[in-house]
């Protein structure tokens, strides 16, 4: 009973000292807090003024998403930018996903980047001749089956041979000559 009253005063003024159960309670709370959208988007200049700043936009670039129950809030509406569109050679701060510091995300950005799906994209033709290629290719392999189903292709073999088959010559090593075809009694 002693050692656990000790243990446990030791263990209290071990993490009441060294403040190891603070430190992840408050770098939660700071980011949540600071970075969660208003429910509701700005209306008024002011509003307008302190959402852009929270963002890091300047008040011309920022703009909402239509308030139809969606629940984005004042977050801004910015343009889709898929990040294998970005410039390749710029120096970002984080060149893996091609961010700068502090630069706002967009509301579908884990669908946006780089191997995900590229929303910027130029094709080379529209996507009408790609679906024309694609059934044509098709249909050239499904006439060229229709034309060769009844030309079967296949390797000349002679019927197989059975020991008990008395009526058909073999080639063989004996020196009598095989049966005629007169004298077996299993031909028909």
């Amino acid at each position: 009973m002693l050692l656990k009253t000790v243990g446990s005063t030791c263990l209290k003024t071990f993490l009441q000292r060294s403040n190891v159960l603070q430190i992840p309670i408050q770098s939660a709370g700071h980011w949540l807090r600071d970075h969660a959208p208003e429910p509701k988007p700005p209306v008024k200049t002011e509003e307008i003024l302190a959402a852009a700043e929270k963002y890091n936009l300047l008040p011309s670039e920022y703009k909402t998403f239509p308030d139809d129950g969606f629940g984005y809030g004042d977050y801004p509406n910015l343009p889709l930018m898929s990040s294998d569109a970005k410039d390749k050679n710029y120096p970002y701060d984080n060149p893996e996903l091609r961010r700068n510091f502090n630069e706002p995300l967009h509301v579908l950005a884990d669908i946006l980047i780089e191997e995900r799906c590229n929303r910027n994209i130029r094709l080379r033709k529209s996507q009408f001749v790609y679906l024309l290629e694609t059934l044509g290719v098709f249909a050239t392999l499904w006439t060229i089956y229709i034309y060769l189903e009844d030309k079967k292709k296949f390797l000349p073999l002679l019927r197989k041979q059975f020991p008990g088959d008395e009526c058909q010559i073999h080639y063989t090593f004996e020196q009598k000559p095989p049966k005629k075809k007169d004298e077996c009694e299993y031909c028909t």
